[in-house]
C-alpha cells in the first residue's frame, strides 16, 4: 500500500473510530483535575464551522484560528492581505508585481489558490471581483475575493477555518473558509501610519489613516461606522539591465539591412552606430517599473442591528470601496518597434491606470419563531473595474499614435445572494440536544466584460519610415501591433455571461456523551449554466479524552464549477512572457502579442479547447488538541484534499502552425494563444501545527508566544493529453521550439512554486504603556519551473517584523515597527530579462521590496 492511500484508510479508520470507539469507553479512568482553561485564542467563541450552540476554538471539531484586528495592526501591512498571511502558517501572499494583473495579489491557502477559500463577512458570502488571477503565482482565471477592498478599520476578527467546509457554505470552501467579522464597539477611534521603504526606486513612501465611530441605536441596537483611506507611492526595486543597448543598432539588424532600407550609405550607418554606442553609456539601466503600483484607496463600512421586537432583530451591513491604481511597466526603447522618435525621443514606461469601484450589502432578519432561531437575508455586491492608460503608444497607428488611451477595457462582476438558515435543539435523549440546522441559497451570479476604444483594436498595420526614428534602424520593419503594455477587449472579447445556483443544506450535531461530538452536513446544488447538480458531503467529530486532551477528524467531498471568468475571458495581451534563449542558454522575457480565446471560440475549437467541466474534491483530516495549562493550548491536524479536473491555464501556443490558424481567422497580428483547460488532478498532503502560551507575569508585565508551523506538498497525478488539433496530418506538432502545452512550468506551479514549509513565530510583551512585538516568519526553498527545463531554485529566508508602543495619554498611543527589519529579498534566481532587469527576483512568496519601516498614532475616546 503506497503513502497516498495509507494516509487515506488511516484517516477512514479514525473517523469511524471517533464515531464508534467512544460507545465502549465510557466505563474508562478519566483525567483527574479541573478542567484548564484555554490560552487567550483558544478560548475565544466561535461562529464559523459549527452552527447552533457556540463554541471556543479549542471545543472546535475543525481546525480554526483567530486573528484579532489588533494582531493584524500590529503587522503594520497596509493591505489586508498581505497581513493575515504574515500571521498564519497555512496562508501565503502571492507578490505578484508585474504589469496590469499587479493590483491583485492572491492569497494562497494550504498551497490551494484563492478559489478553493470561499469569504465570508458576518457569516454572508463575500462577493467576488471583477478581475481574474493572472500572475506567475496563479494563472487559473479564477476571479477571487477581493479582500484588499474591506476597511481594515471595520474589523473586529477573523476566523480563518482550516478544513473543507463545502457542504456547509458551499462548493467552492475547499481549502477552507476565511469569515471577517465586522466590529460593533461603541466610541470614536482612529489612526494614522506613515512608513517607507528602505531602499527603492520611484516613491517609496506611504500612508494611511483609519477611523471608526459606534453609538447605541434604539433599544439594544448598535451602528458602527468605519473608513479607511490610503496611499502607497509606486516603487521598483528591479535589478540594472545588463543589454544596455538603447539607442543603438538592434540585435536583430544589420549594417546591411539598415543600408539597404533606410536610405543612408554605409558610412553614415557606421557614425550612426558610433553615436548611438557612446549614448549607451549614458543609459542609467532602469529598464523596468514594475514593482508596487502606485495606490490610491478610500474604503468604508457600516455594521448595524436594531431589534424591532422581542424575537426580532433587524441587521444590515455593507462596504463601500474606490481603488485608484497606476502601475509601470518595462521600458520601451528608442530603437525598439514600439516607439517613434517624434513622441519619445529617449523612450518611454508605459503605464496601466485602473479604477476600481466596489461595493457589497446585506440586509437580514432573524429571531426565533416555534421554536426555531431564522435568519434571512440578501445581499448584492459589485465590483468595477475601468482600465486605461495616461502614457502609451499603439506603434501600429505611426507616430501619430494618441499616448494616452481613456478607455481600454472594461470589468464588471454582479452577485446577488438569498439565505435562509434555520436552526433548533431536541432533547433525543442523549448527552445534549441534537443540533438541526437546514437552510437554502439562491445566487445569482453575473460576468460582464466591455471593449475600449475601437482606435486600441481596430486592425491597423504600419511599417517605419525613414525619420520616424533618429537613427532608422528599422526602416521596412513592422511597428508593434498593439497598445504597449495593456490588456484591449474588443467588441469579439466581450462577455456577458451569468448563472443561477439553487442549494439547499442540512446540517445535524449529535453528541451521544457529554464529550462527543459527531457532525454530518449534506449540500445539494444546481448551476443553471449545465455546470452540474453536486452534493457535497461532510462528517467530523471530536473526543474530549480528558480535559486537557481531544482528538478530532474530518472526511468530506467537494465540487467547485468553474469561474465564469475561466467560462467567458477573452483578452488580447501585449506583454511579456518567457522564452528560451539558445544563445545564452536560459529563459528570458521579452514582450509579445497574445491572445486569450475561450473553449467555444473558433480559434478555441481550432486549437483542441473543450467545454470545462467542474472540479471535483475530496478531502480528510485528522488532528488533536492539547490544553495541559490555562496558559496554553498545542493542536496538530494534518489534511488531505484531491482535486480531479483542476482547471488551468494552458502554457503560451506558438509556432508556424499556430501562426496560420490565427491568420486565417482574422489574428495575423498575433503571436500567441492559450486558453482555460482542465489540465490536472492533483492531490495536497500536510498538516498544522500551533501552540499558544499566554502568561500574566505579574511584576514583568503579560507575555504571549505563538509557535505554528505549516507543512503543505501538491503532486500532480495526472496532466491532459495535447490534443489532436495541435499536430498536423503527419503526426508532426504544430507547436513551434519552445512552446508547450501543458508543461513542467505549468506543473511545477501547481508543484513546487510555493514553499512547502512556512514557520510563523511570534512574541507579544506589555507592561504597563509599553509594548513589544516581534515575528519571525520562515519560508522554506521553492522552484520556478521552465518549459525549457532550466529551472530556478530558490532558497528559505526569515523575514522579521517588530513593532514597540507607548499609551503616552489616555487616549493616543504611539508606536514604531518595522516589517522585514533585516531588508531581506529572494534570490536572484528567476527567469529575467537582460533588457529590464525585471523578474530576477522570481515568484516569492513574499514581498520582495525589502525593509518598511514606519510609525503610527493611534486615538481612542
Amino acid at each position: 500500500m503506497n503513502n497516498e492511500n495509507y494516509f487515506l484508510c488511516s484517516t477512514a479508520i479514525a473517523i469511524v473510530l471517533l464515531t464508534t470507539v467512544p460507545l465502549f469507553a465510557q466505563t474508562a479512568a478519566a483525567t483527574e483535575g479541573v478542567a484548564a482553561e484555554a490560552a487567550d485564542d483558544a478560548g475565544a467563541i466561535i461562529v464559523t464551522g459549527v452552527r447552533g450552540a457556540p463554541r471556543t476554538v479549542a471545543e472546535s471539531p475543525a481546525p480554526i484560528d483567530v486573528v484579532s484586528a489588533e494582531k493584524l495592526q500590529a503587522t503594520g501591512s497596509a493591505e489586508f492581505g498581505e497581513a493575515l498571511s504574515k500571521l498564519l502558517p497555512s496562508l501565503n501572499f502571492g507578490a505578484t508585481h508585474a504589469g496590469v494583473f499587479s493590483i491583485g495579489r492572491p492569497v494562497t491557502n494550504r498551497g490551494l489558490a484563492p478559489a478553493y477559500t470561499l469569504v465570508l463577512v458576518n457569516g454572508k458570502r463575500r462577493h467576488n471581483g471583477a478581475f481574474l488571477n493572472n500572475s506567475t503565482a496563479d494563472t487559473s482565471g479564477a476571479n477571487p475575493v477581493d479582500i484588499d477592498l474591506i476597511p481594515t478599520s471595520a474589523i473586529n476578527r477573523i476566523e480563518v477555518l482550516k478544513d473543507s467546509a463545502a457542504a456547509q457554505y458551499g462548493t467552492d470552501a475547499i481549502a477552507g473558509v476565511i469569515n471577517i467579522q465586522l466590529a460593533e464597539k461603541e466610541g470614536l477611534s482612529g489612526d494614522f501610519t506613515y512608513g517607507t521603504l528602505y531602499n527603492a526606486n520611484g516613491k517609496p513612501d506611504s500612508w494611511k489613516g483609519t477611523i471608526r465611530y459606534g453609538t447605541k441605536i434604539g433599544d439594544g441596537g448598535f451602528l458602527t461606522l468605519s473608513g479607511d483611506i490610503r496611499k502607497r507611492g509606486g516603487a521598483w526595486w528591479n535589478l540594472p539591465a545588463t543589454d544596455t543597448n538603447i539607442y543603438g543598432l538592434p540585435a536583430n539588424r544589420t549594417v546591411d539591412q539598415v543600408v539597404a532600407t533606410s536610405g543612408l550609405t554605409r558610412d553614415q550607418v557606421l557614425v550612426n552606430v558610433a553615436q548611438a554606442n557612446a549614448r549607451n553609456a549614458q543609459w542609467s539601466r532602469d529598464g523596468a517599473h514594475n514593482g508596487d503600483p502606485q495606490i490610491k484607496a478610500v474604503n468604508l463600512s457600516y455594521n448595524a442591528e436594531l431589534p424591532v421586537t422581542e424575537n426580532a432583530t433587524l441587521y444590515s451591513f455593507g462596504t463601500y470601496g474606490e481603488r485608484d491604481a497606476q502601475i509601470g511597466n518595462n521600458f520601451r526603447r528608442p530603437n525598439s518597434t514600439a516607439n517613434f522618435t517624434a513622441l519619445f525621443p529617449d523612450g518611454y514606461y508605459p503605464l496601466n491606470n485602473i479604477d476600481e469601484n466596489d461595493f457589497q450589502f446585506v440586509g437580514g432578519l432573524r429571531g426565533v419563531l416555534w421554536g426555531w432561531d431564522y435568519d434571512v437575508s440578501s445581499s448584492f455586491g459589485r465590483n468595477y473595474s475601468h482600465q486605461y492608460s495616461k502614457l502609451s503608444v499603439r506603434p501600429s497607428l505611426g507616430a501619430n499614435s494618441p499616448t494616452s488611451w481613456p478607455n481600454l477595457a472594461n470589468f464588471e462582476f454582479r452577485q446577488w445572494t438569498h439565505n435562509v438558515d434555520l436552526h433548533r435543539e431536541v432533547e433525543i435523549g442523549l448527552a445534549r440536544p441534537l443540533q438541526i440546522s437546514v437552510g437554502g441559497e439562491y445566487r445569482l451570479d453575473r460576468f460582464r466584460t466591455f471593449a475600449g476604444d475601437p482606435l486600441a483594436y481596430q486592425p491597423a498595420t504600419y511599417r517605419f519610415q525613414p525619420g520616424d526614428q533618429q537613427y532608422d534602424w528599422n526602416v521596412g520593419v513592422t511597428a508593434s501591433p498593439v497598445v504597449q503594455g495593456a490588456i484591449v477587449l474588443s467588441p469579439a472579447d466581450e462577455a456577458d455571461i451569468g448563472r443561477k445556483v439553487y442549494a439547499g443544506y442540512v446540517d445535524l450535531g449529535i453528541y451521544p456523551l457529554d464529550a462527543w461530538y459527531i457532525g454530518a452536513a449534506v449540500r445539494a446544488e444546481h448551476y443553471s449554466d449545465g455546470s452540474g447538480s453536486p452534493v457535497g458531503l461532510k462528517l467530523n467529530s471530536r473526543y474530549e479524552i480528558s480535559p486537557a486532551f481531544a482528538i478530532r477528524g474530518t472526511v468530506g467531498t467537494g465540487f467547485r464549477a468553474p469561474s465564469l471568468t475561466q467560462i467567458g475571458y477573452a483578452q488580447t495581451d501585449g506583454r511579456t512572457s518567457s522564452f528560451f534563449n539558445a544563445q545564452t542558454g536560459q529563459t528570458e522575457l521579452r514582450p509579445t502579442v497574445a491572445k486569450l480565446v475561450t473553449a467555444d471560440s473558433a480559434v478555441g475549437q481550432l486549437l483542441g479547447a473543450k467545454p470545462l467541466k467542474a472540479e471535483k474534491t475530496w478531502n480528510a483530516g485528522l488532528g488533536f488538541v492539547f490544553t495541559p495549562a490555562p496558559f496554553l493550548s498545542v493542536t496538530l491536524d494534518g489534511y488531505y484534499i484531491r482535486i480531479k479536473n483542476r482547471i488551468e491555464r494552458t502554457g503560451r501556443l506558438f509556432g508556424p502552425g499556430i501562426s496560420a490558424i490565427l491568420a486565417t481567422n482574422g489574428l495575423s497580428d498575433i503571436e500567441q494563444a492559450e486558453y482555460f483547460i482542465n489540465a490536472a488532478d492533483t492531490t495536497t498532503k500536510g498538516f498544522d501545527l500551533v501552540a499558544d502560551y499566554s502568561k500574566n507575569l505579574g511584576d514583568l508585565g503579560k507575555l504571549g508566544l505563538t509557535f505554528a508551523f505549516n507543512y503543505s506538498k501538491t503532486k500532480v497525478t495526472d496532466v491532459v493529453a495535447t490534443p489532436s488539433q495541435l499536430f498536423g496530418p503527419t503526426g508532426a506538432s504544430l507547436l513551434g521550439a519552445g512552446s508547450v502545452f501543458f508543461g513542467g512550468d505549468k506543473i511545477g506551479e501547481l508543484e513546487v512554486l510555493q514553499p512547502h514549509t512556512k514557520l510563523v513565530s511570534t512574541l507579544n510583551w506589555s507592561k504597563g504603556i509599553f509594548g513589544f512585538s516581534l515575528t519571525a516568519t520562515r519560508y522554506g526553498k521553492y522552484t520556478q519551473r521552465t518549459a525549457a527545463g532550466d529551472d530556478r531554485h530558490f532558497g528559505a529566508k526569515i523575514i522579521t517584523d517588530a513593532s514597540i508602543s507607548a499609551k503616552v495619554t489616555q487616549f493616543a498611543t504611539l508606536s514604531a515597527g518595522a516589517t522585514n527589519l533585516f531588508d531581506v529579498r529572494p534570490e536572484t534566481n528567476g527567469p529575467g530579462n537582460p533588457q529590464t532587469g525585471q523578474g530576477y527576483y522570481g515568484p516569492s512568496p513574499f514581498n520582495p521590496a525589502g525593509g518598511y519601516y514606519y510609525g503610527r498614532i493611534a486615538l481612542a475616546f
